[in-house]
């Protein structure tokens, strides 16, 4: 029988400092490793934020800029009601929505058109 691991998503990004601003700064990630092949070469960036790791890369091969990622979450409103408070200049989240099959969701997106679905579950 088979077993399978956690999933990391690359994302496409195309600007360090837009990057961090979004990740970082806004959605409150860490960054997890940083590295590149050498001077003036793209950058491939781990991030993490309370279990979930994303990888952003700036290499041309790696990624296809509009993806679409759903993360797993618990505490979905506080998390969009501190994005709110934060007043990012390039995104103003919605309140959080519950969906018709019964989740709660907030997606966003990032400034290299990738999306984020923040998930959660509802109570059993």
């Amino acid at each position: 029988m088979s077993t399978f691991g956690t999933v990391t998503p690359i994302l496409r990004s195309f600007d360090t400092a837009k990057a961090r601003e979004f990740y970082v700064d806004f959605l409150g990630f860490a960054v997890e490793f940083e590295h590149r092949f050498g001077d003036n070469f793209p950058l491939y960036l781990g991030l993490v934020h309370a279990g979930c790791r994303l990888h952003l890369s700036e290499h041309h091969g790696d990624a296809t800029p509009g993806a679409h990622v759903r993360i797993e979450t618990t505490g979905l409103e506080a998390f969009a009601q501190a994005l709110a408070r934060k007043n990012y200049q390039y995104g103003k989240p919605a309140p959080a929505e519950k969906t018709p099959w019964g989740t709660l969701e907030l997606t966003l997106t990032d400034p290299f058109g990738n999306r984020l679905t923040f998930v959660e579950q509802p109570a059993s």
